[in-house]
């Protein structure tokens, strides 16, 4: 099993997108591991997805090798059509205690320029289906940022997030300006982005940063659970909504309306959306077959 998990990272560096897809999607389902996380599904009918940090020594900081894995297992998820979605988590300790100090240290601006530093940290948003962070401990910097670009947080109590960028004399890079902005309003955002103070679990769902706030030995759990009742409904139909929810950051109100209803009107072209109705007419539970 370690020379066939060696051979799959060797081979997930050197191939192309689907190719990556395809032998990540062998490696967690066959119980094998990455180097830098951990795979898996999740749920009583094994459709959601599950993706733990796991670079306990350094707290789980995000280098550029765990951000590429955790690109290739997304890329499977995407591609297996029994999931419906997605979870990422750390630990208790730490969910992401920021980016990988030591691998930037010395890097110039040249480089992050030419290269455009940090472009592929962005995947998790990019994800069509719904993705879920379930946060304890530390979510500091970078691990801010990987939340945030998650769809739906879930804290533990003793959960803390913060953009600290300034006190290395530098600013957020993976979205934190932009997402925390429009998560919790300029105020708050500006404080935290210009002190690099924390806020704790119960101050985020306050100011709309988390959803719900657990237990740290439940708040998984809970993730999972919902990831399950996401991956009840259509597939099809919850790609939909996620996309017109999304379009509401980046639209005036009468083009995001425009296209709701479009994306609305589209849904009449589903089984799925058939099936919904008449369910709920003949008054029994809607048998969803993702078309």
């Amino acid at each position: 099993m370690a020379a066939f998990c060696r051979t799959a990272a060797l081979l997930l560096q050197h191939t192309k997108k689907s190719s990556c897809a395809l032998i990540a999607a062998r490696t967690y389902s066959s119980g094998g591991q990455f180097q830098h996380i951990i795979v898996d599904r999740k749920g009583e009918k094994q459709n959601v997805g599950f993706i733990q940090l796991n670079r306990p020594k350094a707290l789980n900081a995000l280098c550029d090798g765990l951000m590429t894995e955790m690109g290739q297992a997304l890329d499977a998820f995407e591609e297996d059509k029994q999931i419906g979605a997605i979870v990422i988590t750390g630990s208790e300790k730490a969910f992401a205690a920021g980016a990988d100090i030591k691998e930037m240290q010395n890097r110039n601006f040249q480089e992050c320029y030419a290269g455009n530093f940090l472009a592929h940290w962005n995947k998790v948003s990019l994800v069509r289906k719904p993705v879920i962070a379930a946060v304890n401990g530390f979510a500091l910097g970078g691990g801010c940022e990987l939340a945030m670009m998650c769809d739906i947080i879930y804290a533990g109590e003793k959960a803390q997030f913060a953009q600290p960028e300034i006190l290395l004399g530098t600013i957020p890079g993976a979205g934190g300006t932009q997402r925390l902005t429009r998560a919790v309003g300029k105020s708050l955002a500006m404080e935290l982005v210009l002190t690099g103070d924390r806020i704790s679990a119960q101050e985020a769902k306050l100011a709309g940063l988390v959803s719900k706030v657990y237990p740290a030995d439940q708040v998984v759990q809970e993730a999972i659970k919902c990831g399950e009742k996401i991956a009840g409904n259509s597939k099809l139909v919850c790609i939909m909504a996620k996309e017109a929810v999304n379009a509401a950051f980046e639209l005036t109100l009468a083009e995001g309306n425009r296209m709701e209803k479009r994306l609305f009107h589209a849904t009449f072209a589903t089984d799925d959306r058939k099936e919904g109705m008449t369910a709920f007419v003949e008054k029994r539970k809607a048998a969803f077959t993702d078309k």
